[in-house]
């Protein structure tokens, strides 16, 4: 990694073929991550957001620049590599839960693992520490459609950290949530990054997120308009700390 950062991208461009011509997403886009943030690219619906986090987690390609991830050029790696980078150092939570319907949730959490090849007796303490931190302990045998949002996404938390992975990407985590969950969801994230280091990078337009938010990084048609430090860590309901 240089200089220790977990991400560092440069001068990156990324177009799609629109027509006979071509759309550009993002637009000489230079940014840096380091271990522990907890941070978000901001903007409203367009403005390049989700395409930037599908970059840093390698299931894109940039056009032009280049972008490092743990010491990995997204931009030169074959498929198989790509998936070794994601499998291994990169946690994925969407603001649609993806969970599997026909697996219980400690199925659900442990399917990350089998991808490692970790063994039984490993496989299975990680998947129950993991629902132990996001309050899920009593859930195990439960069916995702046994589950509120709030406890879905939950799920897909535990799943995004059984592997304590060096990057979360949350791509619009709270969309599909009220206020008193997305709350719930954003302090228990808060807590796993404050505990195990973790980096979490997200991408939102929404505002109960960016509260929470110890780094904004506001895009707008492809660029970035500002990158500012914030204070994060509080409640917007109480206007207290979160402890």
């Amino acid at each position: 990694m240089e200089n220790g950062k977990l991400i560092t991208i440069q001068n990156l461009v990324k177009h799609y073929p629109m027509g006979k011509g071509r759309f550009t997403a993002l637009k000489d886009i230079n940014l840096t991550f380091e271990k522990g943030e907890f941070s978000g690219v901001v903007g409203p619906s367009g403005s390049g957001k989700t395409t930037l986090l599908n970059i840093m987690g390698s299931l894109d390609v940039p056009s032009e620049g280049t972008v490092r991830v743990l010491g990995s050029e997204i931009g030169t790696l074959s498929h198989k590599a790509a998936a070794r980078l994601r499998n291994h150092n990169i946690g994925f939570i969407f603001q649609t839960y993806n969970l599997m319907p026909v697996y219980n949730v400690f199925e659900n959490v442990e399917f990350p693992l089998l991808l490692l090849k970790m063994p039984v007796k490993e496989r299975r303490q990680a998947v129950l520490d993991a629902l132990e931190w996001v309050g899920l302990s009593d859930k195990v045998k439960s069916r995702p459609k046994q589950l509120s949002g709030g406890e879905s996404q939950r799920v897909s938390i535990a799943r995004a950290m059984v592997k304590r992975p060096h990057i979360v990407l949350a791509d619009e985590p709270t969309a599909n949530l009220d206020a008193d969950n997305s709350h719930h969801i954003l302090q228990t994230m808060e807590k796993l990054n404050r505990d195990l280091k973790t980096t979490f990078i997200f991408a939102t337009h929404d505002d109960k997120v960016i509260q929470y938010l110890k780094r904004k990084i506001s895009l707008a048609d492809g660029k970035v308009q500002s990158d500012e430090k914030s204070p994060g860590n509080r409640n917007p309901e109480s206007g207290h700390e979160i402890q």
